[in-house]
């Protein structure tokens, strides 16, 4: 007879462990290869995801009183295993389907892949609300972009232009 047939969760329960520590050990060695500025060294990821949206950009005067456009917002749909669990929008903030989410502020960047793609950041937890998966995160890493960028002149004050993007968000916690 066989020593899990009383207990079905045991080899479950290390074929999940031994999934977790290999998706972990593959989210460290990436987390090396990230550029300088936005590596959390001593943090470990708590969750990532996907996101698919736009950033939403305004056309303003700038500090000269030339019309630019300026950054306003994110909008985007967060997806784990191509399901929607959350959104990301304006603070910047992230809300997740089970009742928590969190605030950052930006600490870091580091260019995309192309002019096109909008900046990697690193941005600090400044918030914490609800509970849930992102309760112990610290800091959040926002790589892979693809697109989002917007340059060039804006002729009305007060339009709006969104520009589609994509990019992995890591949160992360501090210590292991």
């Amino acid at each position: 007879m066989n020593k899990f047939a009383g207990n079905r969760r045991g080899p479950c329960r290390a074929a999940i462990c031994a999934s977790a520590l290999t998706l972990a050990l593959t989210t460290f060695a990436r987390a090396q290869d990230l550029p300088a500025p936005i590596q959390a060294p001593g943090e470990t990821p708590v969750l990532t995801v996907h996101a698919e949206g736009a950033q939403v950009y305004e056309c303003k005067a700038d500090a000269a009183g030339k019309l630019a456009w300026a950054f306003r917002e994110p909008i985007a749909t967060l997806l784990r295993d191509g399901k929607t669990i959350g959104r990301h929008y304006a603070g910047p903030k992230w809300a997740l389907d089970d009742g928590g989410g969190v605030q950052g502020k930006v600490e870091a960047k580091a260019p995309g892949a192309d002019a096109a793609d909008i900046a990697w950041l690193k941005l600090s937890v400044v918030a914490h609300f609800g509970e849930g998966l992102l309760s112990d995160a610290a800091t959040v890493q926002r790589i892979n972009t693809h697109g989002g960028a917007l340059d060039g002149a804006c002729d009305a004050a007060g339009a709006f232009r969104s520009v589609a993007y994509s990019a992995d968000y890591v949160f992360l916690k501090k210590g292991g």
